[in-house]
């Protein structure tokens, strides 16, 4: 994402890219935020029986649900990167 933006600044004197860069790798940033905290959220326990049945509920739902692996999968290895995503 970054390098297509500095690309079209430094050879062509294009400054769109670069001005979107920061508001989309902020959006990236705060996916993979809240992936991360969804993922110790699930997996670590904090010994409160409330966020155990939580945590069993979010597991059940990851092994039953195709969609829900799916999603999983994404957010871990990250979307691609595209330039239309500026």
């Amino acid at each position: 994402m970054l390098a297509p933006a500095l690309s079209a600044l430094v050879r062509r004197n294009q400054a769109e890219l670069a001005d979107a860069y920061s508001a989309a790798a902020l959006r990236r940033v705060w996916r993979y935020t809240h992936f991360s905290w969804w993922m110790t959220t699930m997996l670590h326990t904090t010994g409160d029986p409330f966020d155990a049945q939580l945590q069993r509920s979010q597991l059940h739902w990851l092994y039953s649900s195709d969609a829900a692996a799916m999603g999983l999968a994404e957010n871990y290895t990250g979307p691609p990167l595209r330039v239309s995503d500026l």
